[in-house]
């Protein structure tokens, strides 16, 4: 949402909101405002419900001055009822081509007019990040859509003669605890997040990234609204570098759309100093640590002096893991294994003193290949004596963890690249009833596997369409949402995406320096300081192995619990590669299973 006008008074209010509601015999509005409720961090600023026999919409409002009557939410037009979480960066220029009546100056309005007169086809008109949940009170039909990139989330639940959805799994809860799913653990290990349309829940799903549901009369169509073309474009190094600085002049400052000042998460990184260079005087907030050589913080305010940024950072003490294993399954309401999680949480807690909207780099690495996988040639060191190996090694020791991963060529080398434990690790650690003989880990990667493209071509392709949504994105929207904090990311602005999409990635990577994003920093090297592009890649994950080697009794005591429940049938030491996964695990099913 955006603003609205009231008197002479202008109020702008925040997109981030959540969302919920319920159609069926089961719909009532104490049941949706209780769904809201649960999602009250997400919009702690007002609240809404509409309701009519066997339908009933609420919303959860973030506002940042005022909380103008105007642009209330649930939103009515015509024969459309809206419930919307999201920003339209476009919608100024979407209104000149609506008739109206206007009630507001915000994006709500002009989403709503749009669905009342285009349908689902309105989303190819929509730059901006977004799910929503638009009710035809005329055609009695629910329309649910989630962002092309998947910045937003949205979960949904059938139900007999019926269908709930809501922002976070955690609402949809209200109505009743589904039997966990046993695949969705082995997906967890695997990936190290459930991917969609999975959840932790049987009958829970997500609604993958770039899609839209229909329901009507019981009848369920969920399809693919999204499909961008990968051809590549020809062009010199040279234009593709001017072609990208006129588009980040265009993208970067559309997305700081806000009545208050709106910050800039700073690493050490290219993408986040990119960001902040399309600014002007940005404020920029850095996350630093005690220990020096994981710290960018050094680096991040070299850059923030260069750029002229009003520049804040924090120092995190050593990392709090029990409080992050506390917190983080509330947080993502399923088992959720990215350490960095609780890095992103810190970062976002310290911006939300000052700020209510930060801008952050999610999505170079994806568009700009910049992850160590682009320039490691998967599948290469697959040989015979390798594959012996993997074969005969115990699976668990990081020593085979490494064969395993070197054993395999084509999809499940890449799969490796990307993901979490092995298979044969996951097979070698469940308890019989928690196992699937022959159960094919590679589902998920295999619905964006594409033969046509060319081998980076392709790991950028199943980037874009995998661990970005159920990975990298959930964790920002969670741990940012926690403290009420919108987060944009305008290196995923679709226009972007798509222009790069077309761009040869072979042009973006240097295989002999081991190096990516080649065209970035031919276009950032004179903008900043001299050798920011030759720092090396860290992230913000958790030292855990060093600290299990201080405490490996809270390894073993949560491995011990995991086999009381009978989830595990072995122990794992504290060397183990993803034995935070495991203490994930552990916690989820203590506070939740």
């Amino acid at each position: 949402m955006a603003g609205s006008t009231s008197g002479l008074r202008r109020a702008r209010l925040l997109s981030m909101c959540g969302i919920a509601g319920i159609i069926g015999p089961r719909a009532n509005l104490e049941i949706a405002a209780r769904m809201a409720q649960r999602l009250r961090h997400r919009g702690p600023d007002g609240e809404g419900v509409w309701g009519e026999p066997g339908v009933a919409l609420a919303h959860r409002r973030l506002a940042i001055l005022d909380l103008s009557e105007c642009a209330h939410q649930p939103m009515v037009f015509g024969s459309q009822v809206l419930t919307y979480n999201g920003e339209i960066y476009n919608h100024e220029k979407l209104r000149r081509d609506l008739a109206g009546p206007w009630h507001s100056s915000g994006d709500t309005e002009v989403l709503v007019h749009l669905l009342a007169e285009h349908g689902s086809a309105a989303l190819d008109r929509l730059v901006g990040m977004f799910a929503f949940a638009s009710w035809d009170t005329r055609e009695r039909r629910l329309l649910l859509a989630r962002d092309r990139i998947g910045i937003k989330p949205l979960y949904y639940q059938l139900l007999p003669d019926g269908i709930a959805f809501a922002s976070e799994l955690k609402a949809l809860l209200e109505l009743g605890r589904p039997e966990i799913d046993a695949s969705a653990v082995r997906d967890y290990l695997f990936h190290g997040y459930v991917p969609a349309p999975k959840t932790i829940y049987r009958g829970i799903a997500k609604l993958p990234a770039g899609h839209t549901l229909t329901w009507q009369d019981g009848r369920v169509t969920i399809e693919r609204y999204w499909n961008p073309s990968t051809r590549i474009v020809e062009r010199s190094a040279g234009d593709i570098v001017a072609e990208l600085d006129v588009l980040l002049r265009d993208v970067v400052p559309a997305h700081t759309l806000s009545d208050v000042p709106v910050g800039v998460f700073l690493s050490g990184g290219i993408d986040s100093a990119l960001t902040a260079y399309y600014l002007d005087v940005p404020r920029t907030y850095t996350l630093g640590f005690d220990a020096g050589a994981r710290s960018e913080a050094d680096a991040a305010r070299s850059a923030a002096r260069h750029l002229r940024t009003e520049h804040t950072e924090m120092t995190a003490p050593e990392a709090d893991f029990a409080g992050a294993l506390d917190r983080i399954p509330a947080l993502f309401d399923e088992p959720f294994g990215d350490s960095a999680a609780w890095s992103n949480y810190l970062i976002a807690q310290f911006a939300r003193r000052e700020v209510k909207v930060a801008l952050s780099g999610e999505g170079g690495d994806e568009i700009f290949c910049g992850y160590p996988r682009y320039w490691s040639r998967i599948g290469a060191r697959s040989t015979l004596f390798n594959r012996s190996l993997a074969r005969y090694l115990p699976p668990l020791s990081r020593f085979a963890s490494s064969m395993q991963r070197h054993a395999y060529v084509g999809l499940p080398a890449y799969a490796a690249a990307l993901g979490g434990m092995t298979a044969r690790q996951i097979d070698s650690l469940l308890a019989p009833q928690w196992r699937q003989p022959d159960y094919d880990y590679l589902w998920f990667y295999r619905q964006y596997w594409r033969e046509d493209l060319g081998p980076l071509a392709q790991l950028r392709w199943l980037d874009l369409n995998t661990d970005l949504a159920e990975g990298l994105l959930t964790k920002v929207d969670r741990t940012s949402m926690a403290h009420s904090l919108e987060v944009r990311p305008p290196l995923l602005d679709h226009r972007l995406v798509e222009f790069m999409l077309r761009v040869d990635p072979e042009g973006l990577v240097d295989q002999r320096q081991r190096r990516g994003k080649l065209l970035v920093r031919q276009l950032m090297q004179p903008r900043l300081p001299e050798g920011h592009l030759e720092r090396p890649k860290s992230g913000f994950g958790l030292p855990v192995h060093r600290w299990l080697r201080r405490h490996p009794q809270i390894l073993r005591d949560a491995v011990g619990r995991l086999r009381d429940r009978g989830i595990l049938r072995r122990s794992v030491g504290s060397e183990f590669r993803r034995a935070w996964y495991l203490l994930v695990l552990d916690r989820w099913f203590t506070a939740f299973g």
